[in-house]
């Protein structure tokens, strides 16, 4: 059995051996922070909680900078759970922008390219959402963590954006398709103009995520162009892109389209609703605080097996 944090869930043991089977605490990943910047964060207060240089931390499916929602980090001998946990299904929430492309195919990017969005209406994005379901091909973004020749696809990305380099053709000839599953896809509002739609509390850039965003991490405000868009849910397989998934619709309604904005809601059976933000995940690794044994009341704590 291993330990799930959970908000009820006060403080955890300072000895990591309570926990033979590890710990796994879902945190709600804040807008333009890296995945490894959450890791990083909790790391740090790890390590200094349980006394331990060469405690294991990891996370189990990486989320984009511009993505909100559940991160699952693992800690300890949970880390081995990861590669399972990153093959259990997920569900999204997104915000697509009609209308104009993107190189990162979200906000990263400034806008390359605006298209005519005469036949984007929603009673077309309704009849063409049904031939999105199911097993099918998709080639994944060239902004991404797919590996091309043991180096990020990001990396090669960012590199080729810097230098002008033909990021559509050269680049995303290196990446290969790979088989997903879509099991569920539906739309929940659309909008044929105007500001964002506040969707699962997409783009929720709060005051402490900015002063702990990623430098490096640039986002675009498009919102005053008017495009129209739709929040759309969508289940899906390991290994979706919902970026592409998003370039995909647009070329379906014969426009281009972007990600406006993206929450992870489920991973698994972990849902947002019940994930930690990043403060409260470090405040159950407050080392200075007196604490029991084995992290407080019984109550507080949630066990899960796999």
């Amino acid at each position: 059995m291993f330990l799930v944090a959970s908000p009820n869930l006060h403080c955890l043991s300072e000895n990591i051996d309570d926990y033979p089977e590890g710990i796994i605490i879902p945190v709600d990943k804040p807008y333009r922070w890296t995945s490894a910047d959450v890791i990083r964060k909790v790391k740090f207060a790890a390590i200094r909680h349980f006394h331990k240089k060469n405690l294991k931390v990891g996370h189990a499916g990486t989320l984009d900078p511009l993505a909100t929602g559940v991160l699952l980090v693992c800690l300890g001998k949970a880390t081995k759970m990861a590669e399972t946990l990153q093959k259990h299904d997920k569900e999204y929430v997104a915000d697509v922008v009609f209308g104009a492309t993107t190189p990162s195919y979200d906000l990263e990017k400034p806008i390359d390219r605006f298209y005519p969005t005469e036949g984007v209406t929603e009673e077309a994005l309704r009849a063409v959402l049904p031939s999105f379901q199911g097993e099918q091909e998709q080639v994944a973004p060239l902004f991404s963590a797919k590996s091309v020749d043991g180096v990020r696809a990001y990396e090669l990305a960012r590199k080729l954006y810097r230098s002008g380099g033909d990021i559509d053709e050269a680049a995303l000839a290196t990446l290969t398709r790979q088989r997903i599953t879509i099991s569920e896809i539906s739309l929940l509002e659309f909008t044929p103009g105007g500001a964002p739609s506040s969707g699962c509390g997409l783009r929720p850039e709060k005051a402490d995520d900015v002063s702990s965003a990623s430098s490096r991490i640039n986002v675009t405000d498009n919102s005053a162009l008017g495009l129209p868009h739709a929040s759309i849910r969508v289940a899906c397989s390991k290994g979706t892109y919902i970026r592409a998934l998003a370039r995909d619709l647009g070329e379906a309604l014969g426009t281009g389209a972007h990600l406006g904005a993206l929450c992870r809601t489920r991973t698994g059976s972990f849902c947002v609703e019940d994930a930690l933000s990043v403060d409260e995940a470090v405040a159950l690794l407050a080392a200075d605080r007196p604490r029991s044994p084995f992290g407080g009341e019984t109550s507080g704590t949630e066990s899960a097996s796999e």
